[in-house]
């Protein structure tokens, strides 16, 4: 009998080519292993001048493990003077997680961030999260929950939040419902029910084409955040599906959510002032 063929790990060459410039740090352990922070830094940093954490959380509806899908806005806004960090949480397929599991991992590592924030050369008021379906949907959880978990004085609730192809709606009859150990722990765990006033900053970045986590819901969701008092704006994207600002899907599409991120973040200072117009005349 031949022996088996050796085929290469396409995957993780990949992932390991896409993270290449990248820190790997972990901030927590798992019954299953380290869960990493993948931390990418701004190429010239200043000791006396910390800069904006931007944490990204993958989609995959907390199923499948995809902390390189953000590496290319990682690059983008490292070379922008951001600390950016690819993050990873606990996943069913790997973890036999819950939605739960992950809320508790983002906040853990939003602490741990602002915890070590001399080390990363961050400002902890700086905090910025980026999440895409249910990463958006951990993202919002850590700005709009009323009872955070805190340690050290270090509060996990972000800045501002931008968010691509968002899920906002867990309530029985979602599709995403089912995901939860009950109708009304997905009922309660949904952001269209935790709205209130004083929340941070949201950008909300969608395809009109999207059939996984449809744009109806999120207008919905601006419109009574807006009633609240609160800063929510949507920009709507023509012909785009699900994953349309992804780099590997349409490139033109992932340049347009960029420069969506890049004023956003600059209409809210939290772009650092030396960049802006550099990064302005990049466009």
């Amino acid at each position: 009998m031949s022996e088996l063929i050796q085929l290469p790990a396409f995957g993780e060459n990949r992932d390991r080519e896409l993270l290449k410039d990248s820190t790997t740090f972990c901030y927590k352990e798992s019954d299953k292993g380290p869960l990493h922070a993948h931390t990418f830094f701004p190429p010239f940093s200043d000791p006396e001048q910390p800069t904006t954490l931007l944490i990204f959380f993958h989609g995959g509806f907390w199923d499948a493990a995809a902390a390189t899908q953000f590496a290319t806005q990682c690059l983008y806004f490292a070379e922008r003077q951001c600390v950016c960090i690819a993050a990873e949480t606990r996943v069913h397929s790997r973890h036999l997680s819950n939605p739960i599991d992950s809320i508790e991992d983002v906040q853990d590592l939003i602490v741990a961030a602002k915890i070590n924030h001399k080390t990363l050369g961050i400002d902890p008021q700086k905090v910025v999260l980026v999440g895409a379906a249910g990463g958006a949907f951990l993202a919002l959880h850590a700005a709009m929950s009323k009872k955070p978990r805190c340690d050290q004085g270090f509060d996990p609730r972000p800045q501002a939040l931008i968010l691509l192809s968002a899920l906002v709606d867990t309530t029985p009859g979602t599709e995403q419902a089912k995901r939860f150990a009950s109708s009304s722990q997905a009922r309660s765990l949904s952001p269209s029910k935790m709205m209130r006033r004083k929340l941070p900053p949201m950008l909300f970045l969608h395809g009109k084409n999207d059939r996984i986590t449809p744009p109806e819901p999120v207008h919905s969701f601006r419109r009574w955040m807006r009633w609240r008092g609160n800063k929510v704006d949507v920009i709507e994207y023509e012909a785009a599906d699900h994953h349309f600002f992804n780099f590997n899907c349409n490139p033109v599409h992932h340049d347009l959510t960029l420069q969506a991120m890049q004023a956003f973040l600059q209409r809210h200072k939290l772009l650092p002032t030396s960049q802006a117009e550099e990064a302005a005349a990049w466009h």
